[in-house]
């Protein structure tokens, strides 16, 4: 049988039920009740596949331990329509429920939380902090479901409701189409914790996390979502159908062996974590064989032909990073036998001369690139920009709260998704590729495989 054979015999199209999780604005609490939501529909049994849309590292490993499964980005802009829409068809092949949590506001960017939504039919369950509002709380929510007709509002998820009175406030002023389905109460025990770039990694809070996911989908319960008079809540669970994607990615299948028999070293641990799952899978499927290592406790870098230093938290960790000394060498000895190299933001900080933290310490780093960065506070820069490199253009994002000091001559600059300005400097010494732009691999996997191949 031929491929052309296997491709006719798969079905065109799947269903799954699915629910996009959306708010008004960012800060309404849309991670915590995707986690809940997760975590109780794992504890009745049921395979949850969670998707996270836009440049988010944070909010997908919380997310993972919610659900139990790998979660990855879905994002129009970063990955395109395609590569979306074989995402969805596979995880409507293998889950009994697909939650998609939204980007910002439902309407902000572009392409936008609801343009991803009216483009795959998904109905859209909006949540919103509704502390010191009550009717108007149902104004707001009319108002974004009807801003558009290209998308189904199906019900509205009340955050730090108040009371049973203001639950019924709330209710009786939404339109007959869309359902209260739930509420949370004003509660600490339900918000998740933070830091400076956002919430705290899961790996190091992760008993913490099994608590609160626990207690939060006990308290969804509680507000309605398992209620037995009304099934609101599960008919919002529309069926939705998923079709198969015309083609696979042509850039992906013809570099499919272009890595086989490559190992790439990764640098994965606590001052390190912003790693795309889709990012390995890509290297993974091209035939790379991935092994990581850690900056902080290990003392040199694996046998490997390529090595990536991901973005993370090395500001929190700069001490021991600076102390770790053998580790240190060996990186600057795979940097002098000109192997390939990818530092992506906390990577490229990694790859300076030093680095001041927040309490304004000062350390020593690798020195591959001549400058300094020091840590800003809750100033900083984050936007979609895609690097222009001579291997292709990749789409990518940056994030960060440090300022870096050089006189070096970028190679090039990363384009703003929407604004003329040029973006972040992307660096080239020797083998080495540094910038503090975090890549989407899938959005070229044949520029990556150059950029890992060193060609």
């Amino acid at each position: 049988m031929n491929q052309h054979d296997i491709e006719t015999t798969q079905p065109l199209t799947l269903t799954c039920p699915a629910l996009f999780l959306a708010a008004p604005a960012s800060g309404q609490g849309k991670t915590t009740i995707t986690a809940a939501l997760a975590r109780y529909f794992k504890n009745q049994g049921k395979r949850v596949c969670v998707f996270k849309t836009g440049p988010d590292y944070l909010d997908p490993q919380i997310l993972e331990q919610a659900s139990g499964r790998a979660v990855e980005q879905l994002d129009l802009w970063m990955a395109g329509e395609n590569y979306c829409r074989e995402m969805l068809f596979d995880a409507a092949s293998n889950s009994d429920l697909i939650l998609i949590e939204g980007v910002m506001g439902l309407y902000d960017g572009t392409p936008s939380s609801a343009d991803l939504a009216a483009l795959f039919g998904i109905p859209i369950a909006l949540i919103m902090d509704v502390k010191g509002m009550a009717q108007t709380a149902a104004a707001v929510i009319h108002g974004l479901a009807s801003y558009r007709d290209d998308i189904d509002v199906v019900g509205f998820i009340a955050n730090k409701c108040g009371s049973q009175r203001h639950s019924e406030l709330i209710q009786e002023g939404l339109p007959h189409n869309i359902k209260l389905l739930a509420t949370l109460p004003r509660d600490e025990n339900i918000s998740l914790p933070e830091r400076h770039l956002g919430l705290v990694q899961a790996n190091e809070v992760q008993a913490e996390l099994e608590e609160r996911f626990n207690y939060c989908a006990q308290a969804l319960a509680d507000g309605g979502i398992s209620s037995r008079e009304n099934n609101d809540f599960f008919d919002a669970f529309l069926p939705t159908e998923f079709s198969r994607p015309e083609s696979q990615n042509n850039a992906e299948s013809e570099g499919v062996t272009r890595l086989a028999g490559k190992r790439i070293a990764i640098a994965k641990d606590e001052a390190f974590s912003f790693i795309y799952a889709a990012n390995v899978k890509m290297l993974t499927k091209q035939g790379a064989q991935c092994v990581y290592f850690s900056p902080l406790h290990d003392a040199e870098v694996p046998q490997a032909d390529a090595l990536w230093l991901p973005g993370g938290y090395p500001e929190l960790h700069a001490s021991a990073l600076a102390n770790n000394t053998s580790l240190l060498n060996s990186i600057r000895d795979f940097f002098e036998a000109d192997k390939p190299i990818l530092a992506e933001c906390g990577g490229f900080l990694y790859c300076l001369e030093t680095l001041t933290d927040l309490n304004d310490g000062t350390y020593n780093m690798l020195g591959l690139l001549q400058g300094e960065a020091s840590m800003r506070g809750k100033s900083g820069c984050q936007g979609m920009q895609t690097a222009l490199l001579p291997e292709g253009d990749i789409r990518a994002h940056a994030h960060h709260r440090s300022r870096c000091s050089t006189n070096l001559t970028p190679l090039t600059h990363g384009k703003r998704q929407r604004h003329p300005a040029p973006g972040e400097g992307i660096y080239r010494e020797r083998g080495l590729t540094a910038s503090y732009l975090h890549l989407f691999f899938p959005s070229n996997p044949q520029a990556i495989t150059d950029l890992f191949l060193g060609q």
